[in-house]
């Protein structure tokens, strides 16, 4: 069965189970035998509503999103059958700004991956974050020159930037000076507040990066992406419900908290015990979203999506000149591995090839 085939009906069950859910009760406990992802993955278009994020990267909703046209002068949106290419205004314009700007660095375009569900909130599958509306991925391949058929778009495959015969390495084959001033320009704008990427990725700009790299700490590493890289902006002024991230340590990124991904205790199994069974993974459900969420799901839809799909009358980026300062800890929130590392990290041996 084609992804695409697939996806549509994982979406047409899921938007089954939702219908008759978005006339819970403000407290949301009438859902809780059907999960969050259920519901918001069966939910076609966003509300009507001003643009507002709820929650945090990795547990919340948007109400009021816009949806990045599937073309544009340089970019193509891709997996169309997700229904992922909605976010903030904020997040939209920033992707049409760093297509805009990527020719002027080498990169021909976007090929733009997930960003959110039309009212954000858990997915059916791929993310844990991406709920707010203010993430966005992006593939490490560039756009080609011709437009992409819709079924080219499901069926492209991923191409990783690493080896597979050694360890946690970038393929010099694949990656190219172009790669690394993309990613690079996405950290230099003001509004994203990180970038995350495969540690060989980390490791590669690390070594190679020679402009400014008083930006390489907005460059987190993180498993997997390796075949994209994933954008965070912070949260919009005035967005009283968004949770706001920490912000990155200080300093480049590229000393021991970069070192202990090259160590095996991040990739080890967790240890079990083998005379009791593995915990079931308890799903998320709506009470354990913000409250306002419920609100959200509660909204009536526009009327289409063409009426929101956005047309560059966003807020100015300039609205983050003022943002306030991060009103979590200084340690990332559950949920974002990427700077969870214990506070002494040991530098680790050379790994032998092919490991």
């Amino acid at each position: 069965m084609r992804l695409q085939t697939r996806m549509r009906l994982i979406r047409l069950a899921a938007i089954a189970i939702a219908a008759p859910l978005l006339t819970l009760p403000e407290s949301g406990k009438a859902s809780e035998q059907v999960t969050a992802k259920q519901i918001f993955g069966g939910i076609e278009l966003p509300s009507r509503a001003a643009p507002a994020p709820y929650g945090f990267y990795s547990k919340g909703c948007i109400s009021g999103a816009v949806a990045l046209p599937t073309d544009g002068p340089t970019w193509q949106a891709m997996r169309l059958s997700r229904n992922r290419r909605w976010g903030h205004p904020l997040m939209i314009s920033l992707l049409e700004q760093l297509a805009h700007d990527a020719p002027k660095v080498g990169w021909p375009g976007l090929l733009v991956g997930d960003v959110s569900q039309p009212r954000g909130g858990p997915m059916m599958n791929g993310h844990a974050s991406h709920q707010i509306g203010l993430d966005a991925d992006i593939w490490l391949t560039p756009m080609p020159d011709r437009r992409l058929s819709a079924q080219e778009r499901e069926d492209l495959p991923f191409t990783s930037m690493l080896r597979k015969d050694k360890f946690l390495t970038v393929d010099s084959r694949l990656w190219t000076p172009s790669h690394a001033r993309l990613i690079m320009l996405a950290a230099s704008y003001p509004q994203v507040e990180r970038v995350f990427v495969n540690p060989a990725i980390k490791k590669k700009l690390c070594d190679t990066w020679t402009g400014d790299r008083s930006l390489l700490g907005k460059v987190r590493p993180i498993y997997g992406h390796d075949a994209h890289f994933h954008v965070r902006i912070k949260c919009p002024v005035g967005a009283s419900g968004c949770k706001s991230q920490a912000a990155p340590p200080p300093g480049d990124g590229c000393d021991k908290s970069l070192a202990w991904w090259f160590t095996p205790e991040p990739w080890a199994k967790p240890k079990t015990d083998p005379k009791k069974p593995a915990p079931k993974p308890r799903e998320i459900g709506i009470s354990d979203l913000p409250k306002s969420c419920v609100a959200v799901l509660k909204a009536p839809s526009v009327p289409s999506e063409g009426e929101v799909t956005y047309s560059g009358a966003a807020t100015p980026v300039a609205a983050y000149a003022s943002a306030p300062a991060a009103n979590t800890p200084a340690a990332m929130e559950a949920g974002d591995p990427a700077d969870i590392v214990p506070a002494e990290v040991p530098i680790p041996l050379p790994r032998p090839l092919g490991q």
